[in-house]
């Protein structure tokens, strides 16, 4: 190796001043880690949270005036067009939509109670299938009209590999994947490209129930020896939104350790 190149490694910044960013989940886990990431680049970021109003509070008093928050039921999608008329109007537009928000329990085919089964399922394509969809098909109305934007949809390992107890979990995810190639597909001729990240076990409250049961046989199946943290998965998000990942268009990024590859 030239010994010039090693006394002078070269760096690559993620540059994302004058851009604005809706975040959806952005009150903890991955979802603030995305917001703290993107904030980090140089955007402004506006992300919703379900119910932790006082740490989404928190997090964006600690991020200052680049920050704002707003309460959002991504089930409702009548309020959706709102939500991206509540973050142009604070932040003067929006370029980058984060679908992160999602939900799950177990829900599994074993079951004895047929109406519980139905709700689960149901609730579960409100919030991570329609809430994402209806929540695209506002931000781009905005987007086509100023020069296009990113679509980045957080999906999961499950949407590949299939789920024992959280099915509708999984094909929730597999839909939002397609939904991301669709958008690409779809919405490149006007500028707006779609992305996915699918990641596997990360440290986060939502996969704490799973993790405390069997954190051992998890591991044993991620040949990296770990279980992932919220920031693998942030750094994915700011490179994609970033105009280095724009022949990406489509793409969906695997961050699971290597637990599964395709």
């Amino acid at each position: 190796m030239d010994a010039r190149v090693a006394d002078h490694p070269v760096t690559l910044e993620i540059d994302l001043h004058g851009s604005v960013a809706l975040v959806t989940g952005g009150s903890r886990g991955i979802g603030a880690s995305i917001v703290r990431k993107l904030h980090e680049a140089g955007a402004r970021v506006f992300f919703t949270f379900a119910s932790r109003r006082d740490e989404a509070n928190d997090l964006a008093t600690a991020l200052g005036s680049r920050a704002a928050c707003a309460r959002c039921d991504l089930a409702d999608g009548a309020a959706l067009p709102d939500l991206v008329s509540a973050c142009v109007e604070r932040f003067g537009g929006l370029n980058i939509l984060v679908n992160n928000a999602a939900t799950s329990d177990h829900n599994p085919f074993d079951g004895a109670d047929f109406a519980a089964w139905r709700a689960g399922w149901r609730h579960t394509f409100d919030v991570n299938v329609f809430g994402a969809a209806d929540l695209a098909w506002a931000a781009m109305r905005h987007m086509r009209a100023h020069g296009g934007g990113k679509i980045i949809n957080i999906a999961s390992r499950a949407a590949h590999r299939g789920e024992l107890l959280y099915a509708d979990y999984g094909a929730s995810k597999a839909a939002l994947i397609n939904l991301t190639k669709s958008i690409a597909r779809s919405c490149s001729n006007d500028g707006v490209l779609a992305f996915a990240v699918a990641p596997g076990f990360i440290e986060t409250e939502m996969a704490a129930r799973e993790l405390a049961a069997r954190r051992d046989a998890i591991v044993a199946e991620i040949p990296l020896g770990r279980v992932g943290a919220p920031d693998d998965v942030a750094g994915i998000v700011a490179f994609l939104a970033s105009p280095m990942a724009d022949y990406l268009n489509g793409a969906t990024i695997d961050v699971n350790g290597a637990s599964y590859v395709r």
